[in-house]
């Protein structure tokens, strides 16, 4: 894929354990000439956990982008009127970040930007990693599937026996479905088997 001259919004949501997944991901974006623009939540701004520590994230993001990374509301909303971004990338994508733009809720820099590149009718592409995805969430994934310019990494059940309602993106998948999502298309196939 040729992604130069294209800008790519990047935003992070705080499923920590797929972090280490998605960090080769933005560096293939950059690597095929996008522009990454990095946006991250207030858990991946704050939150140490056993899969890292933010600072340590965070050096990372700014180091394969080369760029600031956005981290306030307050930084995200001009995303919109400056219609910088070619295409917006949310991945992964946390329930509560799933429920929050189902429901037109806006209380983080991500749900920001989504809101403020939502209103210039570009594609967002969600990569969902929540653990209530066939639970409570189900009607929250259900109502982004039919909204307009909203596009779906491939996901799948990833522990069917242990953790029977959680769904995860297939985060190397990312970049396919943006480019496909740049041309009004929704790859396919969008359900998959994650893990045999």
């Amino acid at each position: 894929m040729n992604w130069q001259g294209k800008t790519v919004g990047y935003a992070i949501t705080g499923s920590h354990c797929t972090f280490e997944e998605v960090m080769p991901v933005i560096k293939r974006f950059v690597d095929e000439g996008a522009k990454v623009i990095p946006i991250i939540s207030n858990s991946v701004l704050t939150t140490n956990t056993r899969f890292g520590a933010a600072q340590d994230w965070q050096k990372q993001l700014k180091d394969i982008t080369g760029n600031d990374i956005i981290s306030t509301i307050v930084e995200a909303e001009p995303l919109g009127p400056s219609n910088v971004m070619d295409v917006l990338v949310i991945a992964p994508c946390t329930g509560n970040t799933t429920s929050k733009l189902a429901n037109a809720m806006t209380d983080s820099p991500v749900l920001m930007a989504a809101k403020a590149h939502m209103r210039n009718q570009r594609p967002l592409v969600l990569a969902i990693s929540t653990n209530d995805g066939l639970g409570l969430n189900a009607a929250n994934i259900a109502k982004l599937l039919v909204a307009k310019h909203i596009y779906f990494v491939p996901y799948g059940q990833d522990n069917p026996q242990k953790k029977p309602n959680s769904l995860v993106a297939q985060m190397e998948l990312i970049p396919e479905t943006a480019y496909a999502a740049l041309e009004g298309r929704q790859i396919q196939p969008m359900l998959v088997s994650r893990f045999s």
